[in-house]
Formats: structure tokens, sequence, C-alpha cells
């Protein structure tokens, strides 16, 4: 087996018996960034000599006796989350050439447990986008077909482990970004109840809603590294600590007795029928191992869409406005006057879509319009908080598609923003209550592209969830399945085939 076809902990393992060394795997993944980026630019930039120290850290702290299941195992990390002295640019020109001056608490801890951050991966800009098409550095595509998209915003984060770029990846959640990608791509995705993981370092878009989370090959993976970046820290106000931990521990994947609910609203006319056929086969799994199965009815679904775009605009319109061309990153080389230079770098830094949600987050607050749109949001959100605490007093976990579709060809979504906003049904409602949700593959359509169906469990019971998931991957081999990694046409994008070129020397 090559060394690239392990999964994280099983290559930790090997690490810790001297098979392989922690700078043999760093170099297998760049060396696999370079014979792949250019096929699906999943890498925002690779920068080997800060892995390789990274790498000879871990190694030094494995020699003193350091057993950490990732101890030597690179980690992939999204654009939007600070690794000190690295690019960290969000996939946005206005960050362009900015270095993160600290870790992230996330990326410290992986540290702190002998993993290596390798490689900042691609992403939609500023984390906004269900595509990741909206990067500055170009669309990420699809290792199942490059002429689909991997899903948003840690796109380059799913399609590089299921590319075997990297073994495992830290993405964002704000309303689906780990596991909507992870299920377009085949992989695994955690977003843990919020609170879980600390926010600190974290370039925030809405910072109610995000979440760190693992993205893997499967469900131990993600157990692993939970057990490494969970807990609460001091950096971050948000931050809890919950009851539970040891998280791999806990997957003993007996799931007799568990009662699933399956929402009869995200079963009817708006999901694909292949989707709805692999999500049923997803169910009987769960029954075949023990589960019982209960309908359950989630009636405000049909408001967490409009609920979350009001709620996630008008957190991302504060939270931006500190990009201003004035403290760090992109500044105009044209102004007079200290309005045109926000004006100026504003407009010339941020992505058309970027720029959609400043815009639409600033009328939902001003005046005039705060009554009207984001109280009503709020308390929308409270309503739906109240709908799955009680929905969860007739289950233990609840089922369901990730989204109502595969993966969509490029350019497709970003033509029909509505489109591209509505596939995110089925994932926005876990970060408006703050639930863990977890995306495992479950099969294919009939076009060849990945189906993932999704968990979610009361604030907290981030351990149940990844049990029942655990469960199902060891009755399934769904994911083990990689791609044969699909080639742009003779004469592709050169623009992206030079992008690959210059950001392996950043």
């Amino acid at each position: 087996m090559e060394i690239l076809d392990l999964t994280a902990v099983e290559l930790g393992e090997r690490i810790r018996k001297r098979e392989v060394s922690a700078a043999e795997a760093v170099e297998a993944v760049y060396d696999a960034f370079r014979e792949r980026n250019r096929n699906l630019n999943a890498y925002a930039a690779f920068e080997i000599d800060p892995a390789r120290t990274a790498a000879q850290a871990a190694q030094t702290l494995l020699d003193g006796g350091g057993a950490s299941a990732l101890a030597g195992v690179p980690v992939g990390v999204k654009d939007n989350i600070s690794v000190k002295n690295c690019l960290t640019t969000c996939a946005s020109r206005i960050l362009q050439g900015y270095r993160a001056p600290f870790d992230a608490t996330a990326v410290r801890k992986l540290r702190g447990a002998g993993a290596v951050p390798a490689g900042t991966l691609n992403m939609d800009e500023f984390a906004m986008g269900s595509t990741s098409e909206t990067s500055c550095y170009g669309a990420v595509r699809n290792p199942w077909n490059v002429g689909h998209v991997p899903g948003g915003s840690s796109g380059g984060a799913a399609a590089a482990v299921a590319a075997r770029e990297c073994f495992c990846a830290l993405g964002s959640d704000t309303g689906g970004s780990v596991r909507q990608p992870a299920s377009y791509c085949g992989v695994t995705g955690f977003k843990p109840s919020y609170g879980r993981v600390s926010r600190y370092g974290l370039v925030a878009y809405g910072s109610s809603l995000d979440q760190i989370g693992p993205i893997a090959r499967d469900v131990r993976d993600c157990a692993a590294l939970m057990d490494v970046i969970a807990g609460a820290d001091p950096f971050d106000a948000t931050s809890r600590t919950f009851p539970d931990a040891g998280f791999l521990d806990a997957l003993n994947g007996d799931i007799r007795g568990l009662r699933v609910g399956v929402p009869e609203e995200c079963f009817g006319d708006g999901a694909e029928e292949d989707v709805k056929a692999c999500v049923q086969e997803f169910l009987d799994e769960l029954r075949r191992a023990g589960a019982e199965l209960v309908s359950i009815s989630l009636p405000f679904v049909r408001y967490a869409v409009p609920t979350y775009y009001i709620l996630a605009t008008a957190e991302a319109s504060s939270n931006l406005s500190r990009f201003d061309g004035v403290k760090y990153g992109y500044r105009t080389e044209h102004y007079h006057t200290l309005e045109e230079l926000y004006v100026r770098t504003r407009s010339e830094g941020f992505g058309k879509e970027v720029q959609k949600r400043i815009l639409l987050g600033t009328f939902v607050l001003s005046s005039g319009y705060y009554d009207a749109y984001y109280n009503k949001a709020l308390k929308m959100k409270q309503l739906i908080v109240d709908g799955f605490a009680e929905a969860f007093g007739r289950c233990d976990v609840m089922a369901l598609p990730v989204s109502p579709t595969t993966a969509p060809k490029l350019g497709e979504s970003l033509s029909d923003p509505l489109k591209m906003y509505l596939s995110d049904v089925f994932t926005v409602p876990a970060n408006l209550a703050g639930l863990p949700g977890l995306s495992v593959p479950c099969g294919f359509d009939r076009n060849g592209l990945p189906v993932g169906a999704q968990l979610l469990g009361a604030v907290g019971a981030d351990a149940l969830v990844l049990n029942a998931g655990h469960a199902y991957q060891l009755a399934t081999d769904w994911h083990t399945r990689k791609p044969e990694i699909c080639r742009p046409p003779l004469g592709g994008d050169v623009a992206e085939r030079q992008r690959g070129e210059a950001v392996e020397n950043a």
C-alpha cells in the first residue's frame, strides 16, 4: 500500500512503529501536491520549508516518547485558519501576501500533539460560497470529475483529501462548509458542536455560526483530530468545556437501540432521486446495525436558509469592516483621501460574492430595516433551536441528506446564485442551532459523483454522532473508494497551471 493511501490514524501507527518517518510523510504529500495540484487547484499555497521544520519537531517529540495518534501526520489547513509565518489569505486579493503572526489555537494544538501543518488549502473567498469557485486563486476542481465543483467553502480541503493530496485537513463550517464539500468529494467531514473547538485564529465570517472541523477519509480520522483540537480556550470567549472526551476511544460501533430520527421534510421533491436512494440505503444499513428509525418532522427547515443568510451576512458586514487597506493586506495605489482609500481598496480587494454579502448584511442592519429583517431572523433562529430541542426528545440522532443534489458543474451555480444558496438547505440548520453534524459517503449517483448522508446530534452529543457514523463505515466501504483523478482537457486552463507552478514557490 502506498503511503498516501493510508488513513491518518494508520499513518500515525506506522510512524510510531518507525516504519515511516514524519519527514517521509511530508515529502509524500508535497510530491502529490506537485503532481496533482495543477489539475485540482486544491491548495492555495504549499510552503515546504515550514512543513519540513514542523516534521523535524514532530520526529523529536516522537523520539522523546510522544505517542499522540496523529504524531508525525501532515495535516492540511484551510486558508482562513492562521498558521504562524505562513500565508493566510482567505483566498482573497485583499489579504494578498499576508502572513499570520501566530498559530490559531487548533493549529497550536496540532503542533503540541506532534501533527504537522502542511500547506494551506484553497477555498471560497472568505468562506463565502458553496462551490469553491470564488477564490482569487481560481476554482477548485472535483477529483471525481474535474468538470464539476468540489463544494464549498472548504472545497480545497475535501478535494485534497479525496485525491490523496493530503491525509486529513482542518476546514471551517459556517453553513455546511465542511459537510457539503465532504459529501461532493466522497470523504468524511465533521462539524462539532458550537464552542467545542476554539475559533481563535479562524478569520471570522459569521462569528455565531463558524466552527473549525476535520475533513478526513473516515470517522476514525475525524475523531482523532477532534481529540487534539477540542477544548475550551481562554482566547475564545465562545468556546466551552463539554463533559465527554476521548472521541477515538468512544468509537465502539455499537448502535443497538439508537433512535435515528428521519425528518420527513428532507426526503421530498427537493432532493434528487439518486440522492434519496443512497440516503435510504444508508438508513437501512443503520437499521440492520440495530438502530431504530423514527419518523419526525422539522417544519422550520424551510425557514433556515433565509434566516441563515440574513444573520451570516450581517455578521460578515461587521467582521469584514477591518479590511480597509490601512492595517494589513492589499492597499489600492490610487487614492487622494482616506475615504477614497477605503472605497477603492475594498472594491478592488474583495470579489463580487463577498461584496454582495457585505452589502446585504449592511442593508439588514441599517436603520429602518433592522427590525424587519435582522431582528426577525434572530427570533426565527431561537424557534429553530427550540424546534430541534423538541425533536431530540423523540430521537437520539437525526439522519438526512447533506445536499439535495450531487456536485454541480463548474460555473452552473455562479450563474444561478439562488440555487447555490438553496443547496445549503440541509446543512445550515445545524449551524443556527449549534449542533454537531457529520457527513459520510453513502454511494454514487448515475454520473459517478459521490453522495453524502448526514447525521445530526443534540448540542454536546458529538461522540454519539461520530460513533453512529463509525458503525455505518464498519459495515460499508464507500469511504475507502478513491477517484481516478480526471485530468482537464488538453489545452485546459493555462492560468490554473501557472498558478500551480507559482504556488509551489510561494
